[in-house]
């Protein structure tokens, strides 16, 4: 038995997304803040896309990186909407989702014991693909009251306990879990200072189009071209274009180390689905489907401002206003529960599920989805108000 992956602890958002659906299948009426998913369904022109080519008898293998056209493809969003220039037939590669396009870096980049420095809250899949990987993940402690951002500060100051065994910075904007996003000059300060030490920068950028501040969303290796040299940007259709089924990411990085993650790639899955692959290509081209995409962007930002007027008018919790993804983590530490238990005690006592902050590296908050209708999130939220209300009396 491997003992690596023996140790590797189960999702807990699935955990506790499966048993909402069990207590819902009993007749409970559930509402669920707890999966990563958005409720809209996947724009027609991309499930026409995918339709034609089964009917064309498009579903033989591929290149292990992906189409010729859908590489390029990528290659033209990454040039026009993120200033950043990929050759697409050695730096791009197409994916099984965004966990595979994430889990061909750590294999690409690490030796057995490097250390991956990982913001915390941290998307709790992280740490789990990195010791994978061989690798051994070091949290960097965020402050909650600067919107759990890292600073350059903190990343120097980890990356001289690693004690040279840094390899890596992963750094995920907007993040799941806190809503946060990064500034362009932020951002330029920490590429700086991750090249300054000689890091990786893997910059996962899944719900770039997911911003509700006035700034534009800025991609770490457009800022300059030696932070590009340092940078695997990681993105993919899932989030943006409701494909979270369809399971296609994708990857820009600079050919050496692209090289090794489509060999990676090409042992372990020989290509992405061929035709979820079609549905891809429309989804970054045909206008039509961008067209359908902009009702879900606007819902998602109304959602985010109704949640945060909500939540942050629940006395002992303490939020900060999500600016982007479709996540919000509150603080609620101030009711003397643990994450865990505030969570099981929410679903059983109110039918409200949530995933517990623990696994997230925070296990003084909580997180809530809000990819789901505004019915739900009136009178999740509400819910959530009344057990917080019996928890402070």
């Amino acid at each position: 038995m491997n003992s690596t992956v023996a140790a590797i602890q189960p999702s807990a958002t699935l955990a506790i997304a499966a048993k909402a659906r069990e207590m819902a299948a009993q007749g409970i009426h559930v509402l669920s803040f707890a999966a990563g998913e958005p409720d809209f369904d996947t724009p027609q022109p991309i499930k026409d896309a995918a339709c034609r080519a089964i009917a064309e008898g498009k579903t033989k293998y591929t290149a292990a990186k992906g189409m010729p056209g859908l590489c390029a493809a990528v290659a033209r969003k990454f040039a026009e909407k993120n200033g950043i220039s990929y050759d697409p037939d050695t730096e791009i590669l197409i994916s099984s989702g965004g966990k595979q396009s994430l889990c061909n870096t750590f294999l690409a980049l690490l030796e057995r014991g490097d250390e991956v420095l990982i913001p915390s809250p941290y998307w709790l899949s992280y740490p789990e693909m990195v010791r994978i990987a061989g690798g051994e993940p070091r949290f960097v402690k965020t402050d909650r009251e600067s919107g759990s951002k890292l600073s350059p500060a903190a990343l120097e100051e980890a990356f001289a306990a690693s004690g040279g065994r840094a390899r890596a910075l992963v750094l995920n904007y907007p993040s799941n879990p806190t809503g946060a996003v990064y500034s362009s000059s932020e951002l330029r300060a920490l590429g700086e200072t991750a090249v300054r030490l000689g890091l990786w920068i893997v910059a996962d950028e899944m719900y770039e189009r997911m911003v509700y501040t006035e700034a534009p969303f800025v991609s770490m290796a457009s800022l300059s071209p030696e932070i590009r040299a340092r940078t695997i940007t990681v993105n993919g259709c899932s989030k943006a274009y409701a494909m979270t089924g369809w399971r296609i990411g994708y990857a820009g990085a600079p050919a050496p180390i692209m090289r090794l993650m489509a060999t990676c790639q090409s042992h372990l899955a020989s290509n992405p689905c061929t035709p979820a692959q079609y549905a891809a290509l429309a989804a970054l081209e045909d206008p039509a489907a961008e067209e359908a995409v902009q009702p879900m962007l606007r819902a998602f930002a109304a959602r985010a401002a109704l949640v945060y007027e909500r939540l942050s008018s629940i006395e002992g919790i303490h939020i900060h206003r999500p600016e982007g993804a479709f996540y919000v983590f509150p603080d609620v530490s101030a009711f003397g529960l643990r994450s865990v238990e505030f969570c099981e005690r929410l679903l059983r006592e109110e039918s409200v599920a949530a995933v517990p902050g623990l696994p997230f590296g925070d296990d003084g908050c909580i997180r809530f989805s809000y990819a789901c209708s505004t019915e739900t999130i009136e009178e999740g939220m509400a819910r959530v108000a009344r057990f917080c209300n019996r928890l402070r009396s």
